[in-house]
Parts: C-alpha cells; structure tokens; sequence
C-alpha cells in the first residue's frame, strides 16, 4: 500500500507542477477552446492539460520501476506496462494535434484503434469472457474484444469531458475503484498479475487529482482530447488486467464473494459515461446526425438546466458515480444486502440533492466550460 500511495502522491505533485508550462505550451501554439454556440465556457480556454496527466502518469512509473514490489511490473510479461507506455505517447501525440487543429472523427477514430492495437499486442488483452463459464478467446478474438473495449472506454470519458473538472474528476473515481479491488486481489490473495491495475489505478488517482485545482470551476486549462483519451486508456488498460487477467473461479473466498465481481467494476465505476454515451449516440443517430457530432444534451447540460451551477451539476455528477462505484467495490468488503443497503442510501441522497432547489454553493457561479 505504502508504495502505491507513494506512486499516488508522486503523479499527483508531478501534474500539478506541469499543468501551468502545459497551459503556457497551448496558448503559444494556439491550442485553444474558442467560445462556441454549443459550448457552455464563457472565454477561449487553453487546451492539452492532458501533457501534465501524461507527465503524472510517467512520474509515477519511474518511481514504481526504483520500488521493490511494484518494479515487478516492468520486469513481468512481454511489454505490458511498456506497451501501456507506447500507446499513451501515441495517444497524446494525436489528442495535440486534435487540441490544436481539430482532427476529423475517422482520423481520431484511426489513432484510437492503432493505440487499443498497440495495448494487445503488448500483451494487455482479454482472454476469456464468462459465457457458460468460463470461455477462453482465442487470439484474434481476444484482440477484437480488447481493441472494442479500449476504443469504447475512451469514448465515454472523451464524451463526458463537457463541464470543468467534469472528466478529471470521474475519472478519479474510477480509478480509486479499480484500485482498491485490483489491491484486494494483488495483496489479499496473491495475484501478482493485478499489479498492473494498482500501479496504472493509484498513477492515474494521483494524476487527476494533481490536475483538478487547474482544471475545476473556473478552469484556468482544458484537459483536451489529449487528456480524456488518455485517461480513457488508462482506465480500459486496468479493465482488461482486471477481468482479462483474474479467472473467476480463483477469486471463491468470503472477501470476493460474486466470482464476476471483477466484470462489474467497470461497468460501475465508467457507468456515467457510458451512459452519457449510449444516450447521445442514439439521440444524434436517431435525428439523422453523426454519433460524433457535438450537442449541448449530456447529462450534465440537463442537470444545469434544471436550475443547478456549474460546480453543483459536477459535484452531483461526483455523488452518482462515488454511489455506483463504491457500492460495487464494497460487494468485496462487505456482504452483499449491507453494501446494496448503503449504496441505495446514498443513492437516495444524492436524488435528493439533484431534485432539490439549488443552494447557495450550488447557485452562485456562472458557466466555464467546453461541450464535447
């Protein structure tokens, strides 16, 4: 734990640090997020926040490679984490040049598919599913699968990347669950192959959270394509080590009760923007538009319209998913009727919050951010 916390902290301060010469770096190539109708940020706001995620991220590895337990990562299979490594690079390289010039959906769609290809042939890939069991992939298959969930994951946290501090934030929450069940299976029960998971979760933690005081209302720098993709990435690369990795059938003690446990992680801990995303694709397909072509009718637009700020409607956005994903991760704590009792609480609270009048903190500031 000592070590991850370490990693947590090192790409937490790393990002922070980086995000102004990131700022400073867009505004002289001209990398900006110009005022638009469907936009809801008042003035033209840098982009490429997502370089200081990188540098986070990057800060936190080569710590990880000098520590004794978590070093096993980089000495462990054939790539792995190196593959994780050349496909954010890549990535990145693409979310600059989409910050900057505005790339065309299929172009970014290409980068996408190339950067999910470099991830399973690095050997980060899905290898068995749970139909009838468990079914084991075989190769191409188990490419096909990685590569849909790869791309698919980066969409919807590029998707929900609409209200500042919006994307940064779920993506925390995501990660801090896939931390605290990829260290359950890693320290509790000994599997060393979710080591991967911990390192690329308590990394990616620290990285958002070193990037919010930049980035929350009002944000003084977007993120970009070349933050949310990578952090999408990031967030699909712990998936597949999670459930693509971890058999099932192993996973039979008290602690780990639903044996599919590790399948239901990321659907909760991503479930917003999945939702977001499966929403706005049918709504856009539905009136004869492009799935990709940018609207003004996510989530969080309609939770502003209801009356809530631009800092209520985030925070509320923070409670459904902290709901979602802490209910699904205390099944591994806790028995299942007392985690569903608390989450169902909570879940009742946070309904509470998003139907009643705004308050004060929750009122009083006015729109900054960009509509993906």
């Amino acid at each position: 734990m000592r070590e991850s916390l370490l990693c947590l902290f090192v790409a937490a301060t790393a990002a922070y640090l980086l995000t102004p010469f990131a700022r400073q770096l867009a505004l002289r190539w001209g990398a900006m997020a110009e005022v638009r109708d469907r936009d809801v940020h008042l003035l033209p706001t840098p982009r490429m926040g997502g370089l200081a995620i990188l540098g986070g991220l990057f800060a936190a590895f080569i710590v990880a490679s000098r520590l004794p337990l978590l070093s096993q990562v980089f000495e462990s299979g054939p790539g792995t984490i190196w593959a994780l490594v050349v496909a954010s690079v890549v990535l990145v390289a693409i979310g600059m040049l989409d910050d900057r010039y505005g790339l065309d959906a299929l172009t970014k769609f290409a980068g996408q598919v190339l950067a999910a290809g470099i991830i399973a042939y690095g050997g980060i890939s899905i290898s068995w599913l749970p139909i009838g069991g468990v079914f084991v992939l075989d190769p191409l298959t188990s490419v096909l699968v990685t590569v849909f969930i790869v791309v698919f994951t980066i969409n919807a946290l590029n998707f929900i990347d609409g209200l500042d501090g919006l994307a940064a934030g779920i993506a925390a929450i995501a990660a801090a669950g896939f931390f605290a069940y990829s260290y359950l299976l890693n320290v509790v029960n000994g599997f060393d192959r979710a080591t991967l998971a911990t390192l690329a979760s308590a990394a990616c933690v620290g990285a958002c959270l070193g990037f919010l005081p930049h980035n929350f209302f009002r944000a003084r720098v977007f993120m970009g394509d070349t933050g949310s993709m990578l952090l999408g990435l990031v967030l699909a690369t712990a998936t597949i080590t999670l459930v693509g990795r971890v058999d099932p059938n192993a996973t039979g003690s008290a602690t780990l009760a639903p044996a599919l446990l590790p399948l239901l992680i990321p659907v909760a801990v991503l479930a917003l923007p999945v939702i977001d995303l499966g929403m706005a694709v049918a709504r856009r397909t539905w009136a004869g538009r492009s799935p990709f072509a940018p609207d003004k009718e996510h989530l969080h637009h309609r939770i502003m319209e209801m009356g809530h700020s631009h800092r209520g409607a985030v925070l509320l956005l923070y409670g459904w998913a902290l709901v979602l994903a802490g209910t699904v991760v205390a099944l591994a704590f806790l028995p299942a009727i007392v985690a569903l009792g608390i989450g169902a609480l909570l879940g009742l609270l946070v309904f509470a919050l998003l139907r009643s009048p705004p308050g004060r903190l929750l009122s009083e500031d006015q729109p900054h951010a960009e509509a993906s």
